[in-house]
């Protein structure tokens, strides 16, 4: 756990604007005071939830995409403190963790070019890395029994969320992801768009719905690779939105009946919802609104065991937007699943 950067009560006080009358989210959430043990510390606190962030895009550089992920979690904890405490919001349930410090490989990442074959090379050997560290913290708070809540990074994250809480489980769980791509790519070096497919290949994923991806961002293989495993299932935006061949309401439905079998993750790539900033920002999405139902909507299954939201690109003109957001989504996740 030597990546970890704890977030400290000082941090907290730093962040939180305190008005007369009001009580902030900030003034209720639970942070730790040491490093040590954070499996026995997890497992002792009287919370639900803990937020980590991953501030990082190496796999994203990985794979060819636009550079900026990493900036998410730090706008997102800032609104997220200033947000009210009240009945709906429960701030006493949630852990502070703080974030996995990847500054040495962003370091590294700012020499490298994009266009060069062998830099894309040190790229994909960097995100190894990434994936132990990510593996490893998913894998203590699992373990402890309490439910992470990732932001930021890119979506080769997936694959440490999805091993760690496998491992934490002893069994191979599902995931649903509401995504523009598959990010099921072959398994030649690591990079932003295979998580899942090396999640599954190497067995800590079982079954794997891809929910509204787009026809025209999908290769004919892909579809061939996807249409292949009875495993893996999934919708495209098109048939929900355009054509209106079916409907979000059934589409939720079917999705559930293909994951709620095991313990299952959420993973979120803000791609797939309208005018959002990320990595492949898209004019043609799905609505906030629908976001955060299908947060609502998987958050609220017994099986649900982590909520990831990745790929989002905080800009000085939208980085307020962007976080709030991600504090809807955080919320709304909790809302539903509170026990």
């Amino acid at each position: 756990m030597d990546k970890l950067v704890l977030f400290t009560e000082s941090d907290l006080k730093a962040l939180t604007q305190y008005r007369a009358l009001e009580t902030k989210f900030g003034e209720n959430v639970i942070t730790l005071s040491s490093s040590s043990n954070i499996y026995e510390q997890l497992k002792t606190l009287d919370v639900e939830y803990v937020l980590i962030g991953l501030p990082e895009d190496v796999g994203i550089f990985a794979n060819m995409g636009v550079s900026g992920t990493s900036g998410a979690w730090h706008c997102t904890i800032k609104n997220l403190l200033n947000i009210q405490k009240n009945q709906f919001t429960n701030p006493n349930k949630l852990l502070i963790l703080g974030h996995l410090n990847f500054d040495k490989e962003l370091e590294k990442l700012q020499g490298l070019d994009q266009s060069s074959p062998k830099h894309i090379s040190k790229a994909q050997k960097m995100v190894k890395k990434i994936d132990k560290a990510v593996t490893q913290l998913i894998f203590e708070i699992t373990k402890a029994g309490k439910t992470p809540i990732i932001i930021g990074g890119g979506h080769n994250n997936a694959y440490g969320n999805i091993k760690g809480t496998a491992l934490a489980l002893n069994k191979p769980i599902n995931a649903i992801n509401l995504d523009a791509h598959s990010n099921f790519r072959q398994d030649k070096g690591r990079h932003s768009g295979n998580g899942f497919t090396f999640a599954y290949t190497e067995g800590f994923l079982k079954d794997y719905f891809i929910f509204g991806m787009h026809e025209d961002y999908t290769s004919e293989n892909t579809f061939k690779t996807l249409n292949k495993l009875k495993h893996i299932q999934y919708n495209t935006y098109e048939d929900i939105e355009i054509k209106q061949n079916t409907s979000f309401k059934k589409e939720l439905l079917f999705a559930l009946n293909h994951i709620e079998a095991r313990p299952f993750g959420i993973e979120i790539d803000v791609d797939a919802i309208q005018n959002v900033g990320s990595s492949a920002m898209t004019p043609s999405g799905f609505s906030v609104k629908k976001a955060r139902q299908f947060v609502h909507f998987f958050g609220k299954h017994p099986q649900v065991k982590y909520l990831h939201i990745s790929e989002a690109i905080p800009l000085s003109e939208n980085d307020n937007q962007i976080a709030k957001l991600i504090c809807y989504l955080i919320t709304d996740f909790m809302r539903a699943n509170s026990k």
